[in-house]
C-alpha cells in the first residue's frame, strides 16, 4: 500500500485539529488506498513546535516552513495557519509538487484566492480547502436528499446563523483575528465563511448579495505577546480593530432561492452555534450544530394529519453518509469526525489524483461572495456575482 507523508504547518487549534484526523483515519477508514505517516510538524517556536510534536504524535519538527516544503519525501502539506500566510504557502507548496490542503478561508481577498486556483491548475496537484461542516453526516444527508428531489424541484429560501460569544467582552485582547492585514475580514471570514460554502454546497451558487456589517467594539487592549489563552497586556493600551464583529446579509441564488444569513461573534450565550433552515416546494429541512447528529424533515408527502418534522438520527452505518466509519446505530459522532471523514476524502483524492469538492476553485468561489458581501456593506447596494 502507498504512503503518504504529511507536513503540517501550524500546531495551535486547528493544526490540534488536523493531527488528530491525519492520526486517526487509517484507523477508521481502513479501506483507503493509502497510509498515512505524519512526518513533520511545522511553527515558528522550537520549544512550542517540539512539544506538539511529542503530544500530537509528529516524527519531527520544523521552524522554517520553506525547508519542510523543500523535502522530497513530504507528499502532503496542510496548512493551518493565520490566514496572510495562506496565499504564499500554498502557492509554494504546489510548486514544489505537493497535494495541498488549506483552511479556510482559502484568502484574504479574491485577488489570493486566484493566484492559488492558478498555482495548483498549473503545477496539477489534488487540492482542497477545509470546509470540514460539509462533512457532518447530518448535513451530507441533507445533501443527498435535495439532489434525490426529497424537498421538490424548487427550492424557496436557505436560511442560516453562525453565532459566536468571544468578542462580546469589549476588553477581550486585540489577537491576529482582529487585524484586517492578516485575517482579511472578522467574523466575515472567520465564520460566516462556513455558511456561505453551505449554502453554494447545499442550494446552488449565488446570483447577487446586499450586506450590513458592523464592528461594535472598535478598539480593544494590546495582547501579551505569546499568552495562550490571549490575556491583555497590563499596561492598558489598545489597538484599533480594523474587521467587522457581525454581518448580516440577503441574496438570491441563481436558481431563484432567497438567501438571508447572520454571522456574529456577539451572542451571549452561544459558543459555536450553527443553524440552517431550507425550504423547498415539497418539504423543509433544519438542522443545529448543537445537536449534530439529527435533522429534521418536513415532508408535504404525507396526509394532513400526520404532518409535522421527523427527526432523523443520523447514526445508521448502512444508509447514511460516513457512519459505517464509526460506531453502532445510536452512538454519536462529534465535531472532531468531521475533520477525521474529510481527511479520509483528501486521502482518497490524493491517492487516485483526482481533486475532491470544495476545491480551491470553492475556496474562490466563496471568497467572490465575501468579496461581494463586503462591498455592499461599502457601498449600500446590491452587488452582482
Amino acid at each position: 500500500m502507498k504512503t503518504l507523508r504529511v507536513g503540517l504547518i501550524g500546531y495551535k487549534f486547528m493544526g490540534k485539529a488536523h493531527s488528530n484526523a491525519w492520526r486517526q483515519v487509517n484507523r477508521f477508514f481502513p479501506d483507503l488506498p493509502a497510509r498515512v505517516e505524519l512526518s513533520t510538524i511545522c511553527g515558528r517556536d522550537p520549544v512550542g513546535v517540539e512539544r506538539a510534536r511529542e503530544l500530537l504524535g509528529w516524527q519531527r519538527t520544523e521552524t522554517d516552513w520553506r525547508k519542510m516544503l523543500a523535502d522530497p519525501d513530504i507528499d502532503i502539506v496542510d496548512i493551518c495557519t493565520a490566514n496572510d500566510t495562506h496565499a504564499e504557502m500554498a502557492i509554494a507548496a504546489a510548486k514544489a509538487g505537493k497535494a495541498v490542503l488549506c483552511e479556510k478561508p482559502l484568502a484574504r481577498n479574491v485577488s489570493e484566492a486566484k493566484a492559488m486556483v492558478a498555482a495548483v491548475k498549473k503545477a496539477k496537484v489534488v487540492n482542497m480547502v477545509c470546509h470540514n461542516y460539509r462533512r457532518i453526516p447530518a448535513v451530507a444527508l441533507a445533501k443527498q436528499m435535495i439532489e434525490n428531489g426529497e424537498l421538490g424541484n424548487r427550492l424557496y429560501h436557505f436560511r442560516a446563523r453562525y453565532a459566536q460569544e468571544w468578542l462580546a467582552n469589549p476588553n477581550f485582547p486585540l489577537t491576529w483575528r482582529l487585524q484586517k492585514e492578516i485575517a482579511g475580514s472578522g467574523t466575515h471570514g472567520d465564520i460566516n465563511a462556513h455558511i456561505v460554502d453551505l449554502g453554494r454546497y447545499l442550494v446552488g451558487e449565488l446570483k447577487e448579495v446586499c450586506g450590513l456589517m458592523e464592528t461594535f467594539v472598535k478598539e480593544r487592549p494590546l495582547m501579551e505577546q505569546g499568552s495562550v489563552p490571549p490575556k491583555a497586556v497590563a499596561s492598558g493600551k489598545k489597538g484599533k480593530v480594523t474587521v467587522d464583529d457581525a454581518v448580516s446579509w440577503i441574496g438570491r441564488f441563481e436558481n431563484g432561492a432567497i438567501a438571508n444569513l447572520e454571522a456574529t461573534r456577539f451572542a451571549c450565550g452561544r459558543k459555536n452555534n450553527i443553524t440552517f433552515e431550507i425550504n423547498g416546494e415539497k418539504g423543509s429541512l433544519f438542522f443545529d450544530f448543537e445537536d449534530m447528529n439529527r435533522l429534521k424533515f418536513f415532508s408535504t408527502d404525507l396526509p394532513q394529519h400526520r404532518r409535522g418534522f421527523t427527526d432523523i438520527i443520523v447514526t445508521d452505518r448502512d444508509t447514511h453518509p460516513y457512519a459505517k466509519n464509526w460506531w453502532p446505530p445510536g452512538h454519536i459522532v462529534g465535531y472532531e469526525h468531521t475533520f477525521v471523514n474529510t481527511i479520509a476524502d483528501f486521502v482518497n483524492a490524493v491517492a487516485t489524483g483526482k481533486s475532491v469538492q470544495p476545491t480551491f476553485e470553492d475556496g474562490l468561489a466563496n471568497q467572490r461572495v465575501l468579496d461581494a458581501i463586503e462591498k455592499s456593506a461599502q457601498t449600500k447596494k446590491w452587488i452582482k456575482l
